[in-house]
């Protein structure tokens, strides 16, 4: 007995032929058959199911020109629309923040008949948001489209860009040039900086010297050789220096009471430096072995203070200099425990406050006369933080310091941490220790070594535009046997 089942539907056929084969009265059928069955017959009925076709209507809803004509702190500013019809979005250039943002109004050019869903729209702006998106409708009877309308406030944006910084490297860090060729064997453990050249202080047989920063910038390594006339004396002819305002101080390093103590000063390069040279056996509780540390605080005048902690961290030996050449008075003050002979204290701007710290120590404020009036907590940035600075651009405050690689895995990294809050330095200090999130804004790693007499420095130069506005800062980093680096950042500025 033979059979046959015709399924039909839209578009395809498909025709089975199968036999019944009767034996003993028992059907057979095969059993690939009796599985198909089932999805054949469901198959069939989602085939056969037709889709709604498309209306076609006159009513158009395309937004083709928006404007916004109430912007501005008099709601007589006009601002226009970008619309991306792809997306559906529609973005403007950015509001005055005096715009009354409850009563937004719109002009449009859209499809004949069309018009928008309200007269006015209200875009209300969570706290610390400067964008606003919301949707707009265009309707025309009973058809409408939605925009995706975005407003973003004209707010003034203040500090540097940290994300966009221009390295110029002459550190251990592979991404960079080599490190450069003096920082070895410890024979360069102090340099300086002032915006326009680096100071190499140096035993290397190159001798000190100055880089111009512009050389730098083009990885152009030029050295200007310091006229060494003069220049002898002590446990170490040269240790540490700075250079300030065009300036430039080596010192020595003394090994003890008895050996001379001296201070070179150039203001031409190839001229024999002036020379100041104290008896330290003749300063009362003075201390012995001065010239492991310089920390050099001048204004533009040059008047100020140097300052020295002794190798038993037990002294500072602060000597007052008066327009860049005059060095003397000295004055004995007493150093704070794990200060180390590596200690830096730097004054923060025209203030009355200095940042005190060492390679074991935390960061302090203090005066003139090292008499600490707080502490940061010894957790709350790497412990090695040396030299460490506060600086102050574009309406920010920063804390910048540089890691000394004293021992064990210690690393050399340049760390920057955003301190703007707070109405003076203890404050900003205080506020940023009790911060859940005291990570830097910006880290750059030189990457060692490890060794006995890691001195470290770091500095600062601000660049301003035409109008005396902050424009650039560049920060510099340098440490014993890794090298030094410069890094640009521009102002931040706000993205169209």
């Amino acid at each position: 007995m033979a059979s046959e089942l015709r399924m039909s539907s839209a578009g395809f056929k498909i025709i089975i032929n199968y036999k019944f084969i009767m034996m003993n009265k028992i059907v057979f059928i095969p059993k690939f058959l009796m599985a198909l069955f089932p999805l054949l017959l469901i198959g069939m009925g989602a085939c056969q199911k037709e889709f709604p076709k498309n209306i076609d209507s006159a009513d158009e809803v395309v937004l083709k020109s928006v404007k916004i004509v109430n912007a501005g702190a008099a709601g007589n500013q006009v601002l226009e629309g970008v619309i991306n019809e792809v997306d559906k979005t529609v973005s403007f250039p950015r509001l005055d923040i005096m715009t009354n943002f409850n009563d937004i109004k719109f002009q449009a050019e859209m499809s004949a008949g069309a018009k928008l869903d309200k007269e006015s729209y209200q875009f209300v702006f969570e706290e610390g948001a400067a964008t606003k998106t919301q949707v707009i409708k265009v309707v025309n009877n009973k058809r409408f489209r939605e925009y995706l309308v975005t407003l973003r406030l004209l707010i003034p944006v203040f500090g540097a860009d940290f994300g966009k910084p221009l390295i110029y490297d002459n550190t251990n860090n592979e991404l960079g040039n080599p490190v450069y060729p003096t920082f070895k064997s410890l024979l360069t453990r102090g340099t300086g900086f002032d915006g326009q050249f680096v100071l190499i202080v140096t035993r290397d047989p190159m001798g000190s010297h100055l880089l111009k920063v512009p050389d730098l910038r083009e990885n152009k390594i030029n050295p200007i050789p310091l006229n060494l006339t003069n220049v002898a004396g002590g446990t170490l002819v040269v240790n540490v220096g700075a250079q300030v305002n065009g300036h430039t101080y080596i010192a020595n390093l003394s090994g003890s009471a008895a050996s001379p103590f001296r201070i070179y000063h150039w203001t031409d390069p190839t001229t024999a430096p002036d020379v100041t040279q104290f008896n330290i056996g003749s300063i009362a509780g003075a201390g012995v072995r001065h010239g492991d540390n310089m920390s050099a605080n001048l204004d533009a005048n040059g008047n100020g203070y140097f300052y020295f902690g002794d190798n038993a961290v037990s002294k500072i030996l602060r000597l007052k200099v008066t327009n860049y050449t005059t060095i003397g008075e000295p004055t004995v003050l007493t150093n704070a425990p794990l200060s180390t002979f590596l200690m830096s204290f730097n004054k923060v701007g025209n203030t009355d406050d200095y940042i005190y710290t060492g390679y074991e120590a935390p960061i302090r404020v203090a005066n003139e006369s090292a008499a600490i009036s707080y502490s940061l907590s010894s957790t709350a940035v790497p412990v090695r933080g040396s030299d460490a600075r506060i600086i102050q651009f574009n309406e920010e405050r920063y804390l910048l310091m540089t890691t000394a690689a004293r021992g064990g895995s210690d690393p050399v990294v340049l760390y920057i941490y955003d301190i703007t809050k707070g109405a003076n330095t203890v404050e900003a200090l205080t506020l940023f220790d009790q911060r859940a999130d005291k990570s830097p804004i910006f880290q750059y790693s030189l990457l060692g070594p490890v060794n006995t007499a890691p001195g470290t420095q770091t500095g600062w130069y601000i660049t301003k535009d035409t109008n005396g506005k902050d424009d650039k800062l560049t920060i510099y980093a340098a440490s014993a046997d890794a090298g030094f680096v410069i890094i640009d950042f521009p102002k931040k500025t706000l993205a169209d």
